[in-house]
């Protein structure tokens, strides 16, 4: 891991600055025509599964919650996983979470299977809560902990619905080997649904029933989303079976998910005047002192791992 870091830290060695999403090739969410009524296709029907898959657990074959979805029927823009235009990466931006820390993925990758005859297939990218820097707050998270995604693209010709499964949690420090905090499977989905629709208090978890639902705006880049959420049961099982960390995740009795799923529908509702475009890539002199910030918190923590 101090290798990792310290690779971060000279540009002979890493790339200079942090990848630029103008650059990317386009690869749009496009809309879907078959897109079913509830915004995806439920991944159970053709032996998907609701749980991703940790390449190392005790016991063994222990999974995940894919506990928020971002419909089909979301604004075609907001599909497409790019900053530019509303895109994604600008969408989850505006409510808090960015890209991770420089660019740099971190830890082993998590699968899933979305049941749309694509198989199982590693996660698409893991997006961090940015403590209110959008730069260098990924990189906070990964030090500090705090709420992180994984998400996926239920796009294969079996179940070609455009929506995207998140599975959403709050972690604890590296030192703590980023663990999840007790409900935090729970927590995390309802925190990150707090931010996305502007809430002004927390959403009550274990007042949550199917018939939950939030509304509310976000802005970033001069564009401005309308997030509709509505919780949904019966995807999920209200249960700690199979369920990774559910011993210390499960509190007072309780099992470590409540079987609810955050269904979120984004509509663009207004635009700049021209499309802009912010560069998160940040100065080489903050990326210099976000290394050596980095290098320093990890140090006593050399012999962990992700």
């Amino acid at each position: 891991m101090s290798l990792f870091f310290l690779l971060l830290c000279i540009p002979s060695l890493s790339n200079a600055h942090s990848p630029d999403f103008r650059r990317m090739p386009p690869n749009p969410f496009l809309r879907r025509s078959n897109v079913p009524p509830e915004g995806y296709y439920n991944p159970l029907d053709k032996g998907g599964s609701m749980l991703t898959q940790v390449p190392v657990t005790f016991p063994a074959g222990l999974g995940e919650p894919l506990n928020a979805i971002i419909s089909g029927f979301s604004d075609s823009d907001v599909l497409k996983d790019q900053e530019t235009d509303g895109g994604l990466r600008n969408y989850f931006l505006s409510f808090g979470y960015s890209s991770e820390c420089l660019g740099q993925h971190l830890g082993d990758d998590q699968a899933a299977n979305l049941g749309d005859g694509n198989g199982t297939k590693n996660e698409t990218a893991v997006i961090r809560w940015n403590y209110g820097d959008p730069q260098l707050g990924s990189c906070r998270e990964t030090i500090e902990g705090g709420g992180h995604f994984r998400f996926w693209v239920q796009d294969g010709d079996d179940a070609d619905s455009g929506a995207l499964f998140l599975a959403v949690s709050y972690e604890l420090p590296l030192s703590l080997q980023h663990d999840i905090i007790p409900n935090g499977y729970n927590l995390g989905r309802d925190w990150m649904i707090g931010n996305a629709t502007s809430q002004s208090s927390l959403i009550p978890t274990t007042e949550l029933t199917n018939a939950s639902t939030y509304s509310g705006q976000t802005s970033f880049d001069g564009y401005t989303y309308q997030t509709d959420v509505k919780y949904v049961s019966g995807l999920l099982s209200n249960s700690s079976n199979g369920i990774n960390h559910y011993l210390s995740v499960g509190t007072n009795g309780a099992p470590a998910i409540d079987g609810l799923i955050a269904v979120m529908q984004v509509k663009i509702v207004s635009r700049p005047e021209k499309s802009s475009t912010i560069r998160i890539s940040p100065p080489q002199s903050l990326r210099l002192l976000s290394c050596l910030y980095a290098l320093v918190a990890v140090a006593p923590l050399l012999s962990l791992s992700l």
